[in-house]
């Protein structure tokens, strides 16, 4: 087994303190790694905002974490469909006026391997849409909320980045040309990771050092994702490999997430997972990122082409 700065067991959520008086915002969290995320932080007397398309889930879930925490939690939904940039500017702008701080932000929903090009109703690839400008427009609304907190933000990736094209594809963002389902979600997944180290890199020149960036991923874990948009043979496969050990649970995907929102004195400039083969299981910690995700001109480039995409500046 490897040793992570944990040690042989890597990081796990018995290293979180007492969270009474912290706030976390989360999307996507009716089930998978994102549920676990809430119920942890929560069990550890947090407030969380869940950010979930889907109103009868949600409330579906409150339910749930109330029946196995109390009715004391402090938890609450707020509707936001991240595939949507009038959504997500509607869901910002309630959180503004109703959440006095945010601890973290952990961008936590995501589609993946949609097996036929499809646009959002604001013209982008649906995986790069969704997975890359929604989370842009959401990280930099709160982001004034975030700073005044001195809170974090934590974008849940995917090794997906170093799995498709390893690269952005600025002349085809759309995937007009030779669309495929796994290429068009690596480039949303790197494009994620990349901004983050964009973030840490003009945070660094502002001297706004008081936030925190992270990106991390799950690894290889039992969630819905794949069943949620993805086609039929990547369906059959995902739900095979979840009988074999290559595949963890759902409650040990979302420690990535959680080490970024609430470990002291954590490192931004790594990558955060499961250190084990593949990086798919094993204990969590910092691992090595391909340098291809740490690509100073593309990460300025798609920061420079996501705010005149998305028309959001940001305030660093």
């Amino acid at each position: 087994m490897s040793t992570t700065q944990f040690g042989k067991e890597g990081w796990t959520p018995e290293r979180i303190k007492n969270l009474n008086g912290k706030t976390f915002v989360i999307t996507g969290t009716t089930s998978g790694i994102g549920f676990e995320a809430a119920r942890i932080l929560l069990s550890k007397g947090a407030k969380v905002v869940m950010l979930n398309r889907n109103p009868k889930k949600a409330a579906d879930t409150t339910e749930t974490l109330k029946q196995e925490l109390g009715n004391d939690i402090s938890v609450s939904n707020i509707q936001m469909d991240l595939s949507i940039q009038a959504s997500v500017k509607k869901a910002a702008e309630k959180i503004l006026k109703t959440i006095p701080q945010i601890d973290a932000l952990i961008c936590n929903a995501a589609i993946a391997q949609v097996p036929k090009q499809t646009l959002t109703v604001d013209g982008w690839e649906s995986q790069m849409g969704t997975n890359y400008f929604g989370n842009f427009t959401l990280q930099a609304l709160l982001f004034p909320l975030i700073k005044k907190s001195k809170g974090r933000i934590v974008t849940v990736g995917s090794m997906g980045y170093d799995m498709g094209i390893k690269a952005i594809k600025f002349d085809d963002l759309n995937w007009d040309i030779d669309y495929k389902p796994n290429d068009a979600y690596s480039q949303s997944k790197l494009a994620q990771i990349m901004t983050i180290y964009e973030l840490q890199n003009r945070l660094k020149a502002s001297d706004k050092t008081d936030v925190k960036a992270y990106a991390c991923h799950p690894g290889s874990s039992k969630t819905n994702l794949i069943n949620t948009s993805g086609g039929f043979m990547m369906k059959l496969i995902f739900n095979i490999m979840k009988l074999f050990p290559i595949v963890q649970s759902a409650e040990k995907g979302a420690y990535p997430q959680l080490m970024c929102a609430t470990e002291a004195n954590l490192d931004q400039e790594y990558f955060y997972g499961p250190t084990g083969k593949r990086n798919w299981t094993g204990p969590v910690g910092a691992h090595h990122i391909e340098p291809h995700a740490k690509d100073k001109v593309a990460m300025k480039k798609l920061w420079d082409l996501s705010e005149k995409e998305t028309g959001i500046t940001w305030n660093i």
